[in-house]
């Protein structure tokens, strides 16, 4: 029996999820406790996409990135404990609830993700998270989330 993954790095997230730019959003997963918990790790750069127009002169990294970032934080954890590797795991959002914005996400800043499953299970499809975004410590955004789990091929 092999030792539970606890830390998923670039090349392991990229065998787990089929993001890729501009929309992987997550650079490292660690802290991984099995499904139950996990803090994913965003180094935003001003290289993003999105900071060509949202907004010029004051980049402002989007809400809902920050939220799909903590839900691909989610499927990486879920992914390297269930050992979904290279399995074309497929997370689609169910619903998106108490999504609350603190303060914004800058380019320069490091976005740290806590993710706690609230309810699912290995073999089920239908998971709940909590997700809370922090810089330095400050909170970000919260929110929490239900995601289908779907094992492609």
């Amino acid at each position: 029996m092999s030792d539970p993954v606890t830390v998923a790095d670039i090349q392991l997230i990229q065998k787990i999820l089929p993001h890729r730019y501009p929309f992987l959003l997550v650079d490292k997963v660690h802290s991984i406790d099995g499904t139950t918990s996990a803090v994913g790790i965003k180094n935003v750069t001003m290289n993003e996409p999105y900071f060509q127009g949202h907004f010029p002169g004051n980049p402002i990294m989007p809400g809902v990135t920050i939220v799909e970032a903590m839900a691909q934080t989610s499927a990486v954890m879920v992914g390297a404990s269930l050992g979904l590797i290279n399995g074309d795991l497929l997370v689609y959002f169910m619903a998106i609830d108490a999504c609350k914005f603190r303060r914004k996400v800058v380019p320069g800043d490091v976005l740290e993700m806590r993710i706690e499953t609230t309810r699912g299970k290995p073999g089920g499809k239908v998971w709940r998270f909590k997700g809370v975004a922090t810089v330095d410590g400050e909170l970000a955004a919260e929110a929490e989330f239900t995601a289908m789990m779907d094992l492609q091929g």
